[in-house]
């Protein structure tokens, strides 16, 4: 795995694409428990090269119920962006995924754990690669019809402090959602 990381962590081949150039974000050990597929690193985790260090992170972190420490111990979570590079800032937030690094690594990264119980997809991109045809159509819907996924995956909204409107148009997922994950996530740290 170490091996797979570095060559992630050393990718350019998007750099011309990339206005902070290429820093790729991606974590993980042989053992990871739970992975984490997202959007793509954010402006803060670019400068900081340390995944969901930010109020995103913060959230999603209370979301799952752990610590600073669980979450970044590479063998209860594998981070594994869709996009592993900041893709830079567009009109409504940060741009979208650069599409190259999905269909570049995700394979080789996948093949190197042996652990896995539990794939969490954070947000539509995440969702549209990894339900494919089984997705119920929109990041709402999969959301709320999060048990059909499981035991492998658990679709989540992104966390972003962006997608407080959704949180306040969708109340069941805080009240029916997140204490169902946050058990599953406790029973499998």
């Amino acid at each position: 795995m170490q091996k797979v990381l570095t060559e992630i962590r050393n990718c350019t081949v998007c750099s011309e694409h990339l206005p902070l150039g290429p820093r790729p974000i991606v974590a993980g050990s042989t053992s990871s428990k739970i992975v984490l597929v997202s959007q793509a690193p954010g402006r803060k985790a670019h400068s900081h090269n340390k995944a969901w260090d930010d109020p995103s992170g913060r959230k999603l972190r209370e979301w799952l119920g752990v610590s600073d420490d669980q979450f970044y111990h590479p063998n209860n979570f594998a981070i594994l962006p869709m996009g592993f590079c900041y893709p830079g800032k567009g009109k409504n937030g940060d741009l979208p995924p650069r599409k190259e690094c999905a269909p570049l690594w995700h394979e080789l990264f996948w093949n190197n754990l042996e652990n896995v119980k539990l794939t969490l997809v954070i947000g539509k991109y995440a969702q549209d690669r990894y339900l494919k045809n089984f997705s119920r159509g929109n990041l709402t819907e999969n959301v709320a019809n999060y048990q059909e996924f499981l035991p492998k995956f658990f679709p989540l909204p992104h966390p972003s402090p962006v997608n407080r409107f959704w949180m306040a148009k969708n109340p069941w997922f805080e009240s029916d959602v997140l204490p169902e994950l946050r058990e599953l996530v406790a029973n499998i740290i």
